[in-house]
């Protein structure tokens, strides 16, 4: 394993670590000053505020549980590379309590920025298969009050 890979792999266990202990600075340090997440049902935020504040919404909402299993890492360059990694374990609402199992794919575009790899772009789905039938129900809810239900039937 190079350097670079061992690196990325540190770079992921240090964002799973700030993402179970709920920090939003620890999970900010890791990404590069132009960041991009991609979240599943939400809107793309991009830059350093704006990931900031989608993750400060999310801690607020949420506590996470999980593990990641680090399934490829590819060094492209000397300057970009990318991951593979999934993750398992639970999600509590903050505001109810209730717990439920959690299950993700992630996929990240890695960034050297002053010589250490950041999180330039994070995407991820859900793979826990009843909460993703929650969340396409919760779509379908919305797309019919708005009245486009038969448009979002064309992307799917």
């Amino acid at each position: 394993m190079s350097s670079n890979e061992e690196s990325i792999k540190a770079l992921l266990n240090a964002y799973r670590d700030a993402l179970v202990s709920s920090s939003v600075p620890d999970v900010i340090k890791l990404y590069a000053p132009d960041g991009v997440v991609m979240p599943p049902t939400f809107q793309t935020q991009i830059g350093h505020d704006a990931v900031e504040t989608w993750y400060n919404k999310c801690f607020e909402a949420i506590t996470l549980t999980v593990t990641f299993g680090i399934k490829e890492v590819i060094v492209v360059s000397d300057e970009y590379a990318f991951a593979r990694t999934t993750s398992a374990g639970t999600q509590k609402q903050n505001a109810t309590g209730k717990t439920s199992e959690e299950g993700n794919q992630e996929l990240f575009v890695l960034k050297k920025v002053e010589g250490e790899w950041k999180i330039a772009r994070y995407c991820f789905c859900i793979t826990n298969r009843r909460k993703a039938a929650r969340e396409l129900l919760s779509c379908k809810r919305v797309c019919y009050i708005l009245n486009t239900w038969p448009t979002l039937l064309l992307w799917f």
